[in-house]
């Protein structure tokens, strides 16, 4: 079950000068939440090491306690340094990490005995998500902080993930510390999660990373199908790994070539639909490009679901995009998107 709804205060919003950061940094020291936006969406962070700071960042937003968390490190060595490093794919994981760190990659790795991360962050887990993010703010603020922080998505649970301040705040105002500013996110979807504890690595989730990416360094990859209850009747065994999330408030219906009563659009490429509200339609790329359609999927999802309740519309219908690369991270997202949500009584128009 979900922690319960912390009580309302201002957030801050920080500029991402030397002050701004230094300020988060003291927050998130002295046991506050922070937002903050790394390469690939803006994170909640607070220290991974405080069982109460942690159990704060479950409450603010709203997320079920089962649900383990990534810890963000400033390098490979403090990250590896909580892991229990004696398993067969340990180069793996190294070499992994020389060529994706900073970046959109977590690896799970097995919990050391001694690991400071508290065992809320971990779900109870034997294994941890670590990722060193990239982007001179965060480089900057997991510097000056010192200690690992835990941060999901900056968002309530289950919603669409923030790409931008505004974001964070839409959703967040008042339940959280800080807000620390560092523009639209560059990658725009969460971090490739790949799991090294078993005898071949897993992609536990697509993500900024590509899976081609990774075969480059791995060789064969196990893909993990998932289908993760939202109340817990099967737990996820690695974070991102719930059926129902990322969604907007509409019913999301993927894959159209038409456009029904009643849906708004986003389409990609030079797809186009006939519909009765082409003022309602928004296009990922024009141009076909993947890596522009992962930086505006969530800002588009946002604001086209926002655009269409005004006008008293009931669902979005999403045209077919690539499979391959960044496409399978984008195709993941709008399959939990538009998976029914937990309090549905029946599933999404189709």
């Amino acid at each position: 079950m979900p922690y319960p709804a912390p009580s309302h205060h201002r957030t801050e919003r920080l500029d991402q000068d030397y002050d701004g950061i230094r300020r988060a940094a003291r927050l998130l020291r002295q046991g506050g939440l922070v937002a903050f936006g790394t390469e690939t969406v803006y994170g909640l962070g607070g220290l991974a090491t405080s069982q109460r700071t942690v159990e704060h960042i479950f409450r603010a937003k709203g997320r079920p306690s089962f649900n383990p968390l990534i810890s963000h490190f400033a390098s490979a060595e403090a990250a590896f340094a909580e892991a229990d490093m004696a398993i067969p794919l340990r180069d793996m994981a190294h070499a992994l990490a020389q060529r994706f760190w900073p970046g959109p990659l977590t690896l799970i790795l097995p919990r050391h005995a001694e690991s400071r991360i508290c065992r809320a962050v971990t779900a109870g887990l034997a294994t941890l998500a670590v990722r060193v993010p990239k982007g001179r703010a965060v480089e900057e603020l997991l510097r000056l902080t010192g200690e690992p922080i835990a941060a999901p998505s900056a968002n309530r649970s289950g919603r669409v993930s923030p790409s931008t301040a505004r974001h964070v705040l839409d959703e967040l105002e008042g339940r959280i510390d800080a807000v620390l500013d560092t523009g639209p996110c560059t990658v725009g979807l969460e971090s490739t999660v790949l799991d090294l504890t078993g005898p071949q690595p897993v992609l536990r989730r697509p993500g900024g990373v590509t899976l081609e990416e990774l075969q480059d360094v791995c060789g064969p990859i196990i893909v993990a199908e998932h289908e993760t209850a939202e109340d817990g009747t099967t737990r996820p065994n690695a974070p991102g790994q719930l059926s129902s999330h990322y969604a907007p408030s509409l019913p999301v219906r993927l894959d159209a070539t038409h456009i029904k009563p009643g849906e708004a659009f986003l389409t990609f490429d030079n797809q186009k639909a006939e519909g009765p509200h082409p003022d309602l339609t928004l296009n990922l790329s024009p141009d076909g490009n993947v890596e522009e359609a992962a930086r505006r999927l969530f800002a588009s999802l946002r604001q086209l679901d926002q655009a269409a309740i005004r006008q008293g519309l009931t669902g979005i219908a999403v045209a077919p995009l690539p499979e391959a690369g960044l496409g399978r991270a984008l195709k993941d997202r709008l399959k939990r998107a538009a998976a029914p949500r937990p309090t549905d009584q029946t599933s999404p128009p189709t």
